[in-house]
């Protein structure tokens, strides 16, 4: 790129001025790389957020499509000065984003780990009403964010400032051709989540949109920063505190017993104290009953969903667990009312620990409450595993665990158990059973991984694939046929009343099925 003087006519423009391997240098450092950004127009801000996390060039003519005809002139002025300060690289029909090793716009963004993955498919499985209820919570955007794969990242990223929806084959040119598979996966579970709303416009071209209550909070949050309601209780009013290993110890004893109380109440020693409302909830939602049968697990067993309380309230106040410090003592008074009627609830489940003092009560989270917010791919947070499966379907389980037992029982035939070792068989019987019950392929195989002994984890793939394959198999041979309740419409008044139905059916990624000739179309029920 050829030298350009530029008169300064104020402290960026000297900046501008400066030399090339100066200026390049001056951006290793963050905080200068955020000073610019600040000095920047708006136009120009946004596009440096956009292009953030795009390492191929783009093109000067996709950038003028994400103003308006009547924003050009702002346009030419942001580009201008973003090649002007070298932020913006410019080559022949060709401007992308200076990197420089170790550079970077320095953004303060509170410190969210991710979602464990089925926390995260319970929320986008949510009604579309209560999912952008749950968005108007900045932490939770957050969180999803980071939960996401990284090219679903850098699209939201990339689109956070852009409040036009956006062609699909527009978005298919920020990937390489071998990374089509991956730019799938990351549309897919954006428009799970509704993180992206998907359209198709009168052209019949899909497009996508981030979705504006998720991208208003998120924006916000990015801004203004993000601060838990609850400070921390002082360490003379709250005495005798358990210590980081007795708070482990009554949460892992927690929790077990109640799973173990919740799949096999015969086999609990000791039945704990857990409110009947709460076991109310899980019989009703995680437990089948019929005529002279024992209670069954069914799918949502795997999952944590109270369906008497609003859901959004719910994950929100879990969420906020998952940003305490372990071991620290918060007021109840701190709590909301909805919070406070269930806070006993999840100190039965082993999320907090409630204590009483003198001067007030207060809870105590635990490790299994911070464990919401983490990742599945986290290492560091995993626990030993202890199961074996071998090619012949044989699963070997070291473990002393009445709970372990148990959960297996629940897709394989155990044959016999040894004090330190369950023996069973996978079996296309068992699985049907498991199928029945709700509990699906991808959670067994899930958990067959996720707790593979240390001897066979390191391997590629831990669960032999003829294993994982024929339990897909076998699930498939039941799912031939996917059942979803809509409403059909018909005899439209006018062609215009037609258009503008569909059109919003597919706003809301509602729209099943349409017959423009004739005018029909079916919507689904939840739309």
């Amino acid at each position: 790129m050829p030298e350009v003087r530029i008169i300064a006519k104020n402290f960026m423009d000297m900046v501008a001025s400066m030399p090339t391997m100066k200026l390049d240098k001056l951006y290793e450092n963050g905080f200068i790389c955020e000073a610019i950004l600040r000095s920047l127009p708006p136009l120009a801000k946004k596009y440096v957020i956009q292009m953030l996390q795009i390492d191929v060039p783009v093109a000067a003519k996709l950038l003028e499509e994400w103003v308006l005809p009547d924003g050009f002139s702002k346009h030419r002025v942001a580009i201008d000065r973003l090649v002007q300060l070298r932020v913006f690289l410019e080559a022949v029909d060709r401007i992308r984003l200076q990197r420089k090793k170790g550079s970077a716009v320095r953004i303060t963004m509170p410190e969210v780990r991710i979602i464990a993955k089925n926390f995260m498919d319970m929320v986008a499985s949510m009604p579309t009403m209560k999912l952008d209820k749950l968005y108007e919570n900045g932490f939770i955007c957050e969180a999803i964010l980071r939960s996401l794969p990284p090219l679903a990242k850098k699209y939201v990223i990339q689109m956070l400032q852009i409040d036009v929806p956006v062609a699909a084959k527009l978005l298919e040119e920020w990937v390489l051709p071998d990374g089509f598979s991956k730019h799938r996966v990351a549309i897919d579970r954006l428009v799970q989540l509704r993180v992206f709303l998907e359209a198709v416009d009168r052209k019949n071209e899909k497009t996508y949109k981030v979705n504006p209550t998720y991208q208003r909070s998120l924006q916000k949050l990015l801004v203004q920063g993000g601060s838990l309601p609850r400070e921390s209780m002082p360490s003379n009013i709250t005495v005798r505190l358990p210590t980081l290993e007795n708070l482990e110890a009554y949460a892992l004893e927690q929790w077990e017993c109640f799973l173990l109380q919740l799949i096999s109440p015969t086999q609990v020693d000791k039945p704990l104290n857990i409110s009947s409302s709460l076991m109310k909830v899980f019989q009703r939602r995680l437990l089948s009953h019929r005529d002279k049968e024992a209670p069954k697990l069914t799918e949502s067993g795997f999952q944590f969903l109270d369906r008497g309380v609003d859901a959004a309230e719910l994950i929100s106040f879990m969420l906020e667990l998952s940003f305490h410090v372990i071991g620290e003592a918060y007021s109840i008074n701190t709590l909301t009312d909805f919070q406070r009627s269930i806070i006993n609830d999840l100190a039965d489940l082993g999320l907090v620990k409630l204590q009483q003092g003198r001067k007030g009560s207060w809870f105590i989270p635990t490790k299994l409450a911070t464990n919401l917010s983490m990742s599945l791919s986290d290492s560091s947070s995993r626990k030993q595993g202890f199961v074996v499966v071998e090619t012949n379907f044989r699963v070997y389980a070291y473990s002393t665990s009445k709970l372990h037992c148990e959960i297996l029982r629940l897709f394989s035939r155990v044959e016999y158990q040894l004090p330190n070792l369950i023996v069973g068989a996978i079996t296309k019987e068992s699985l049907y059973n498991a199928f029945e019950n709700g509990i699906t392929a991808d959670q067994i195989v899930t958990f067959l991984q996720q707790n593979a002994h240390p001897r066979v984890a390191e391997r590629i793939p831990s669960v032999p694939e003829n294993v994982t394959d024929q339990i897909r198999l076998w699930e498939g041979d039941l799912n031939r046929v996917e059942m979803t309740e809509a409403y059909y419409y018909d005899e439209f008044p006018s062609r215009d009343v037609f258009e503008g139905a569909c059109d919003c059916a597919r706003e809301w990624n509602g729209l099943l099925w349409e017959d423009s000739k004739k005018m029909h179309m079916v919507v689904k029920t939840e739309n």
